[in-house]
Order: structure tokens, then C-alpha cells, then sequence
């Protein structure tokens, strides 16, 4: 990941990259949502950690840090003999999507009023004192 704007607008970027831009997410935490996205039918951790070849708690970890970002959603299945396990599934795109432009135009308009204050402050050439 890129660590200035700069940086990352010189990177060839692809539409997964927004997972780590806007979320911090991982390289394991893209391979499970397009693995997900491939799939008919929600997956239990279990089956996601076989698919991917990984330890169970290495796909709970990034199947939580999806869940927390708002890619997954999560199902309860109950047994007939009582008990219940839980299935994922990626959330609509569309509503993902929304949601991320939601954040960067929070995101543009905070950059913004701090560009407007670094003019106020520096236009007149006078040095100041930087706040710490």
C-alpha cells in the first residue's frame, strides 16, 4: 500500500485495492470476498479456510475484519436437533459501493476545509507555529 497520494495515484490500482484503501483490509481479506463473490451459495469458515488453503483462525480473523468493513454479511443456520453454525456471504455491490462513496465524499470535504486552513495560515508568507 501506497503511504503518500502521490504514491498512490502513480499505482496501477484495480477495484480490489479498494478494499485496502478505504478499509485497510489485508491480501488474505480480498482473496476470501472474491472467493465469496464466485460462489453460489454462503460459505461456513470452515469450508472458506479449505478453499483457500489456510488454519481456521487465519480465515475467522479475515472473515471478521470483512464482517467489520461491512463486505460480509453473516447467517445464522439452526439445526432440527438444536444448535447452529454460521454461513457468509458478500453483501450487494451496489450498496458497498454507496457506501464507499459516502466515505470519500466525507474524505474529500475534510481534505478540503484542511487545504482552505493551510492556505489561511501560510498565504500571507509569515512562518507560524505548528501545532503540534
Amino acid at each position: 500500500m501506497a503511504n503518500s497520494m502521490s504514491e498512490m495515484l502513480r499505482q496501477d490500482m484495480y477495484c480490489e485495492g479498494l478494499l485496502e484503501c478505504f478499509h485497510d483490509l489485508k491480501g488474505i481479506d480480498k482473496e476470501i470476498f472474491r472467493l465469496l463473490n464466485e460462489q453460489e451459495d454462503a460459505l461456513t469458515v470452515d469450508e472458506i479456510a479449505e478453499e483457500i488453503d489456510r488454519e481456521r483462525s487465519t480465515a475467522y480473523r479475515a472473515v471478521q475484519r470483512l464482517l467489520s468493513a461491512g463486505f460480509l454479511q453473516k447467517e445464522q443456520i439452526n439445526y432440527d436437533q438444536g444448535g447452529y453454525y454460521h454461513v457468509y456471504r458478500p453483501r450487494d455491490a451496489e450498496e458497498i459501493a454507496q457506501e464507499m462513496q459516502r466515505m470519500l465524499n466525507d474524505w474529500y470535504a475534510k481534505m478540503g476545509n484542511l487545504i482552505g486552513e493551510f492556505s489561511e495560515k501560510y498565504a500571507d508568507g509569515e512562518p507560524q507555529a505548528v501545532e503540534s
